[in-house]
């Protein structure tokens, strides 16, 4: 697996306000930037989903995969790749929340793993730019309900 990139924010807003925008997964497209669909596909005795197919387009990554989700409570939730795509052959990510003052810290990690070959720095630029635009489309999101 390759190297994680990671990045973290603070959000004015408690942690279960932040969860519950990351598990809307229908409501991705309006504020994660490069996801253009998100179809939960299973879900667990708790209501969050367990699996989730994406399409995104992320410019020189695009492509449809699905993702299995482990949540803990509002303390955080990762996921990996349960069916690749024809890019992305591995994703691994996580948001870890904390209390931070009277907001909340989110951190997100992220490591991608492509079928095609591609520069490692241009990957490592590519994971950044998720990871930026997926924290600050949360940040938004959250403080703008």
């Amino acid at each position: 697996m390759a190297d994680r990139t990671t990045s973290s924010i603070t959000i004015d807003a408690d942690r279960a306000d932040v969860m519950a925008v990351i598990a809307d997964f229908p409501a991705y497209p309006e504020w994660a930037g490069s996801i253009k669909s998100a179809e939960v596909l299973g879900a667990g005795d708790d209501g969050r989903a367990r699996t989730v197919r994406f399409v995104l387009d992320a410019g020189m990554i695009s492509d449809t995969y699905t993702l299995g989700y482990t949540w803990d409570g509002d303390d955080g939730v990762s996921w990996e790749v349960t069916e690749p795509g024809k890019m992305v052959s591995q994703l691994r990510g996580s948001y870890r929340l904390a209390a931070a003052g009277r907001g909340t810290g989110v951190t997100y990690e992220l490591a991608v793993d492509l079928s095609v070959p591609m520069i490692g720095m241009i990957k490592r630029k590519a994971e950044k730019v998720i990871v930026d635009t997926a924290l600050k489309g949360l940040k938004k999101r959250v403080e703008g309900r």
